[in-house]
């Protein structure tokens, strides 16, 4: 671990710098052809620092998905993140200062899949690759991974473990052994417009039935069970002086159990009016499966915790309300460890940022961990 260690000390300049440079890509999930241009800018980082070429998946409506695979034969560890944002172009500036780097998606999530692309470098150039390893980057993760679901799984399937790079937990840097299942819903309201003042009663109104399907869906929250339920958007109405003749919400769903995910799918599927003559049309699904705590997760776990000591440090493991990718992984059984990025604050707000200083500890967590589970296999074997 010293070597490792010793060898990223040497680099940390370089490494801040590619984080920057990933940053300054920026990528909103929706803008094809940035996050295009931000996977060109990963792509270059990736053929300087490991030499390893890009297997692209051309999207037609999302960013292209990149896999890239180093070492060609033995047990398959698949290291896991995405490179879109949900910030807009010119959005966030990229700054740095009191020890910080802030910048749109710096911690969620530039700064973990450079970490990751120099974990695994200074792996290779210190103790040298054994087995397989398999970077899966997506473009639409930010969006529930609508396009990258069923390539995650296809290419991650038959992986020994699988590490997600996404950032740590906010002010202790725990790992993730456990997430919430996610889904997102919306639903059109139709009513009727008419005058406000001069017949109001020929109106039915989109808005009034808005607001009683808000207190509705609020009341799905279950939070003894880990289920929320949030109208996240809600938007209705024309002009001011006119009954409302349309109004639409989008509802995010957290839930820690598939029979959670089946309750919460049912009740909000089937919504039904409460005002006679409105019409409700309601689409969405449960996206994300619930990344659940199990053995081999809680293996994993105990090899980082083992790693950060030789490092001089601790890292807990907890379960979080967010989902990941990792979510689909874990979904097929694949040991799955998260949260194994950078560490900061701010994800989706503001001041997103990242602590500089925690760049090379991390990043020696991450090839130290890759080094435990080659070990741990090379032993099985021998045994």
């Amino acid at each position: 671990m010293e070597k490792i260690k010793n060898y990223l000390t040497q680099h940390a300049d370089e490494i801040l710098a590619d984080i920057k440079r990933l940053v300054l890509a920026e990528s909103p999930s929706t803008d094809k052809d940035a996050v295009d241009r931000c996977g060109d800018v990963l792509q270059s980082i990736m053929q300087q620092r490991l030499g390893i070429a890009a297997q692209v998946e051309p999207q037609q409506d999302y960013g292209n998905l990149l896999k890239f695979s180093l070492g060609d034969s033995g047990p398959q560890t698949t290291l896991l993140g995405h490179f879109d944002t949900v910030w807009d172009n010119g959005e966030l500036p990229l700054r740095e200062e009191e020890g910080r780097l802030h910048g749109p998606g710096v911690l969620d999530m530039k700064a973990g899949l450079v970490q990751a692309i120099w974990a695994v470098r200074a792996l290779v150039a210190t103790e040298g690759l054994a087995g397989r390893i398999v970077f899966l980057c997506n473009s639409d993760e930010e969006l529930g991974s609508p396009c990258s679901s069923g390539w995650i799984a296809d290419h991650a399937r038959g992986s020994a473990q699988v590490l997600v790079v996404e950032p740590a937990t906010a002010g202790d840097g725990a790992l993730k052994i456990a997430r919430k299942g996610t889904g997102r819903y919306d639903v059109a309201i139709t009513g009727f417009a008419a005058h406000a003042g001069n017949n109001p009663e020929e109106g039915i109104s989109a808005v009034q039935e808005m607001a009683q399907q808000i207190l509705y869906l609020h009341g799905l929250n279950t939070p003894e069970r880990g289920t929320t339920v949030n109208v996240g958007i809600a938007r209705g109405g024309s002009r001011i002086n006119v009954v409302a003749d349309r109004a639409e919400l989008g509802i995010d769903t957290r839930v820690t159990s598939e029979a959670e995910a089946q309750r919460i799918h049912q009740a909000i599927s089937q919504l039904s009016p409460c005002l006679d003559g409105i019409t409700l049309t309601v689409s969405g699904e449960q996206s994300r499966p619930p990344m659940q705590q199990t053995p081999a997760s809680l293996a994993l776990l105990a090899q980082a915790q083992r790693v950060a000591q030789a490092l001089g440090f601790a890292v807990e493991g907890k379960a979080v309300g967010g989902g990941s990718d990792g979510n689909y992984t874990a979904a097929l059984g694949i040991p799955t460890l998260d949260g194994l990025g950078a560490t900061g604050a701010g994800i989706h707000a503001r001041h997103e940022h990242i602590i500089i200083a925690d760049i090379v500890p991390r990043t020696a967590l991450l090839a130290g961990l890759l080094l435990e589970i080659t070990r741990d296999k090379e032993d099985a074997c021998r045994r």
